[in-house]
């Protein structure tokens, strides 16, 4: 629409300019309904997310060619959008081995002189099975009537090693994997495992994960002088159950709960 507008045809300078300001606030009102439409919109995904549905999938639209028309901006706005500064991306990489590659002798010339080594990093990734058979050392005090038995490394337990159960919870919760994707790329790797010790991995012994939580919601209540709650309803096992949430700027906690009145409010925040 705006594109059709020349100011150049405007002959009084004043009411020239005032168009000109006036363009430059309908084209900032603009931006601001877009920037709100698109919050709005998050924030009911959020709230469908919290009721266990899906949001809206998100589809980048077209984008429009540049037309010189359409700038109603200033000379100063427009020379500060054509100076950026590039970010740098390099960033400083672990490196985890060293390999020298040697030139084939065969194929040098008698008069080769060696100038160095040329460097270059490459980035990979190893995902492999690291199955441990443990022998336990076994004593028995027959005086004592006592067997003495070595123990496991710390975080080994069960069938399954710390990285297994790390991986797992990395998996479903910073990544968003289903559970039986989950044991579908660990039976691909070499993992003998079952959807109920997937499950279990994830459910089972996290005791040490709700004291962290615990700690981090009490911290948060000490954080500031207010908080602010709200509630929304979710399923769980198929039963209507109420989600609290209650955060400030500094955190955001959740809490499932059988009802929403003001009793459990109270519990929640206590």
């Amino acid at each position: 629409m705006l594109e059709d507008i020349e100011l150049n045809a405007i002959q009084e300078e004043n009411a020239r300019e005032l168009v000109k300001r006036l363009l430059n606030m309908v084209e900032q009102l603009s931006r601001d309904v877009r920037e709100l439409q698109v919050e709005n919109q998050r924030l009911r995904d959020e709230n469908n997310r919290l009721k266990g549905e899906q949001g809206k999938p998100y589809i980048k639209g077209n984008k429009p060619q540049p037309s010189a028309k359409a700038d109603h901006s200033s000379e100063a706005e427009r020379r500060k959008k054509r100076v950026r500064h590039k970010k740098s991306k390099k960033v400083e990489l672990r490196i985890d081995r060293d390999e020298v590659l040697k030139v084939d002798r065969k194929q040098l010339p008698a008069d080769a002189e060696y100038k160095g080594c040329e460097t270059v990093v490459v980035q990979e990734l190893l995902v492999k099975t690291e199955n441990v058979r443990f022998h336990k050392e076994k004593y028995y005090s027959a005086s004592k009537g006592k067997t003495y038995l070595a123990e496991l490394p710390p975080g080994y337990g069960g069938q399954f090693g710390p990285g297994i159960k790390s991986l797992i919870l990395t998996l479903y919760f910073g990544v968003g994997t289903s559970e039986p994707k989950i044991r579908e790329f660990l039976v691909n790797m070499g993992v003998q495992i079952s959807k109920g010790e997937v499950s279990d991995l994830l459910i089972q012994k996290q005791e040490t994960f709700h004291a962290e939580s615990e700690a981090v919601y009490e911290a948060g209540l000490r954080s500031s002088p207010w908080q602010q709650s709200d509630h929304t309803e979710t399923r769980v096992n198929g039963q209507r159950q109420h989600c609290q949430v209650v955060c400030n700027p500094a955190y955001t906690s959740y809490h499932t709960r059988l009802k929403v009145d003001r009793l459990t409010a109270l519990d929640v925040l206590r």
